[in-house]
């Protein structure tokens, strides 16, 4: 079995059809979408009709779906308003359909964040100088009581595979649509990958084993650097032309 793991798209419709043609190459057999598929000041509208498109697709919900449909709160942050005010009825009953986790037989688990949280980080762990990798003991406590062979995660947009002390495999495979951002919970952090592509992984089984493949894939992104700028969103400009905050 071979899958292909997409998360954080962001509304980045471009970064998403470069993933797509990538992929199809591998003749996988399963695609899943771990979320936070459409906030931000690019394209929600079309990228929600491209993903709805999607027949056999696993798609999951983030804590930025999530947001956009607490519109009007203060929940919602400026761009999930932003990418509110640009769907239809049909989009967001699509989005209110989609699960934060899911379990794939025993051998799959499927969350934006953790198991337990949407908005915890996973495989990272912010501390009061920014953001590091997870020690071994803070992935195992995250992961709870979970015997899921692998586990597919999102929400910090940083590709990363990680085995737990039981020897289970955690990968993030990064963000598709945003490569970088900075955010002030708990404290200030940024995350960077250092690159404009998009990011997915490929995972696989093989004879009862896990292996997974983190993917770079280049995509023609000046037109969301441009869509960014216009929209008021330098900072997302910055991200997408250089994977950098600064």
């Amino acid at each position: 079995m071979r899958i292909a793991v997409v998360s954080d798209i962001h509304g980045n419709l471009a970064a998403l059809e470069a993933v797509v043609a990538h992929f199809k190459h591998f003749g996988v057999d399963q695609v899943i979408n771990l979320g936070d598929s459409l906030s931000g000041p690019l394209l929600p509208l079309e990228t929600a009709q491209f993903l709805m498109a999607q027949d056999g697709w696993i798609q999951l919900a983030g804590n930025h779906d999530r947001q956009i449909l607490a519109h009007g709160t203060e929940v919602c942050t400026d761009v999930d308003e932003l990418a509110y005010t640009q769907l239809s009825s049909m989009e967001l009953t699509w989005l209110k359909t989609l699960s934060p986790t899911m379990n794939l037989g025993t051998d799959i688990l499927l969350c934006h964040g953790t198991p337990t949280s949407d908005m915890s980080y996973f495989l990272e762990t912010v501390e009061m100088h920014g953001a590091r990798m997870a020690t071994r003991k803070e992935v195992d406590e995250r992961l709870g009581a979970t015997q899921a062979k692998i586990i597919c995660c999102g929400h910090t947009h940083k590709p990363r595979a990680i085995r737990t002390s039981l020897g289970q495999l955690v990968v993030n495979p990064g963000s598709v649509g945003l490569p970088a951002y900075d955010d002030a919970t708990p404290y200030f952090h940024v995350i960077e990958t250092g690159s404009p592509d998009a990011h997915y992984a490929l995972v696989e089984r093989i004879k009862d084993r896990w292996i997974a493949s983190l993917v770079s894939v280049p995509y023609d992104y000046e037109a969301m650097v441009k869509l960014a700028h216009a929209r008021g969103y330098p900072d997302w400009a910055q991200a997408l032309a250089t994977g950098y905050m600064s």
